[in-house]
């Protein structure tokens, strides 16, 4: 347990909510965590506990009775079935499902977000995995999104991971994806040499707009089929990656005004709408309710790897299908 601190409001900070003033004080610690911290009455104004609303005078002491920076999560073994493509002593492909995080996210407490991803089920599955990632990554070379399916390369020992990592930063490995997006991708094929970097105002998205931060990343794109569809027209892409940046491929073809289906952060609709009924007359649309469709996912799957085994020198030729709620989609939209 950490020693208590103490900290004086200073004059200036008159008139500042406690919370957003605790927030200032505590280097590196997030506003959520110091929400928690107040929740749980380990900040002390004066000698008692107050709401995170209270407006400082300045003058107050405050004691932060709590640890701030809590203790790092670690991933615990899950029984969660893994459809494993490829494994022996030194590595394994795992085809990975959307909707399962690859690891834990920082969390404040051990809670629920570090359950159920793929760590988790990589514990209970496999007896040794790489610690290079420490214990919250164990095994993880390379990540998925959460809402992307396919396959994902994992390192059973250190060696292994530092095989794997050279790999990948050289661009030996060769990674693969099918996207639908919308639109008609007019090409039949193209490259995307736009840099990449975190998005200053909305946090949780990437941007190819030039910035100091920008990072290279580099898509290579082929046309597999044009939809022209009642619910629009989409295309469906083969998209080969040279480098691994957070949302690249999301992000390129958003960047082309073709954002991936189901990618409702690049700007892709929450559902999509029957064209045919918005052009009938108003009385048809009132007495047919126009047919909607949705996709609880990105339409973005990692759909084969090709590298060679940094132990045999085999080489190494993987596929993963398309998942079966990608294929529905897919038939849905070409429906008559």
């Amino acid at each position: 347990m950490a020693e208590p601190r103490q900290i004086e409001v200073p004059p200036e900070a008159a008139g500042q909510r406690l919370d957003h003033f605790v927030a200032t004080q505590l280097e590196g610690v997030s506003r959520s965590r110091v929400q928690l911290l107040l929740d749980q009455g380990d900040v002390l104004v004066n000698g008692t506990q107050a709401k995170p609303s209270l407006k400082l005078r300045g003058g107050e002491q405050i004691v932060i009775t709590g640890e701030p920076h809590p203790a790092p999560l670690k991933a615990a073994p899950q029984d969660i079935p893994l459809d494993v493509v490829f494994e022996d002593k030194y590595l394994a492909v795992i085809n990975k499902p959307a909707g399962m995080m690859v690891h834990a996210g920082a969390g404040e407490t051990e809670d629920a977000r570090n359950s159920n991803t793929l760590v988790n089920a990589l514990l209970f599955r496999f007896n040794a995995l790489s610690s290079t990632g420490g214990e919250l990554r164990p095994g993880i070379v390379h990540r998925l999104d959460k809402d992307t399916s396919g396959l994902i390369v994992v390192a059973k020992s250190d060696a292994a991971h530092t095989k794997l990592a050279e790999l990948f930063s050289s661009r030996q490995i060769r990674k693969t994806y099918i996207a639908l997006v919308h639109g008609r991708v007019e090409r039949e094929k193209g490259s995307i040499t736009a840099a990449v970097s975190r998005d200053p105002v909305r946090r949780t998205r990437m941007t190819t707009k030039p910035s100091e931060n920008s990072r290279t990343a580099i898509s290579h794109y082929e046309v597999v089929q044009r939809l022209d569809t009642r619910f629009g027209k989409f295309t469906l892409v083969r998209v080969r990656i040279e480098t691994g940046r957070t949302h690249q491929i999301r992000v390129h073809m958003a960047s082309l005004g073709h954002p991936v289906v189901g990618d409702t952060l690049y700007g892709a609709s929450g559902q999509l709408v029957d064209q045919a009924s918005q052009t009938s007359s108003k009385a048809a649309r009132r007495n047919n309710q126009p047919q909607r469709l949705k996709l609880d996912r990105n339409f973005l799957h990692a759909a084969r790897l090709e590298f060679t085994h940094p132990f045999t020198s085999k080489p190494l030729e993987l596929e993963a299908p398309l998942p079966s709620e990608l294929t529905d989609f897919l038939a849905r939209i070409n429906e008559s």
